[in-house]
């Protein structure tokens, strides 16, 4: 569903990623880990359409990046910290927005089902400027979900959540990746990632330094080349 070979990403003279290959199968969930600077967002960003790479080969959902980049984004659904949505406007209008942007079909009966799935079918006439940070975050989910994309693409979904709002959003996590969409999801949190996804890989530096199936994770060196990621 993901492949990339030999991506380089530069900001004037400073080199981001630096030969980065990467490969998703449909229906994986990888959990992209690293510290702070590592360029877990800028991959995203070039994965997402929203940034283009120096160098390299990107192929998402059977498409080629920059070239293709349209009929990517058509098959793509986004989650960052920022929930972009539209506080003056309830969690339906928000929905029906979006759904009408991507051309989804029968959308009102589509709104209905992913405010069921991210807990928020009780408040859909309410304005998005009274929900809470994790309500917006599920809501942004559902934003990203509404034309059912085959590939989801989270960026530190649970910066500035807490303890609540976080199991809450994991447990909406679970259900988007039982679905059986492709999930890459950056975060610096080991422990969290741990429990969603069926995949581990460690950038740094601009490059995968370690990767480790879920089934392998006890017993691969994946832990001791986290820390030594951290540490750098």
């Amino acid at each position: 569903m993901i492949t990339v070979k030999k991506l380089i990403k530069r900001f004037g003279l400073k080199t981001i990623l630096r030969g980065l290959d990467f490969s998703v199968e449909s229906g994986e969930f990888v959990a992209l880990l690293g510290p702070n600077g590592a360029g877990k967002t800028t991959f995203l960003r070039i994965l997402a359409t929203l940034s283009r790479p120096s160098m390299g080969y990107v192929k998402v959902a059977g498409h080629h990046l920059p070239k293709e980049a349209a009929q990517v984004r058509a098959k793509l659904g986004v989650v960052s910290h920022l929930p972009l949505l539209y506080p003056d406007l309830t969690a339906e209008e928000n929905l029906r927005f979006y759904a009408q942007m991507y051309g989804v079909a029968n959308y009102a009966s589509r709104i209905t089902e992913v405010l069921g799935m991210v807990g928020l079918e009780n408040r859909r006439k309410d304005l998005v400027r009274t929900f809470s940070r994790g309500m917006q975050q599920r809501l942004a989910i559902g934003r990203a979900v509404i034309h059912d994309p085959e590939v989801m693409l989270f960026d530190e979904p649970y910066t500035g959540l807490d303890q609540d709002a976080s199991e809450m959003l994991d447990e909406v996590l679970r259900s988007v990746a039982a679905e059986g969409r492709t999930v890459v999801m950056t975060s610096h949190d080991l422990a969290r990632a741990e429990d969603l996804a069926t995949r581990f890989d460690i950038l740094s530096r601009g490059v995968i330094i370690a990767s480790a199936a879920q089934k392998e994770l006890q017993n691969s060196n994946l832990l001791t080349f986290y820390k030594q990621a951290l540490a750098d």
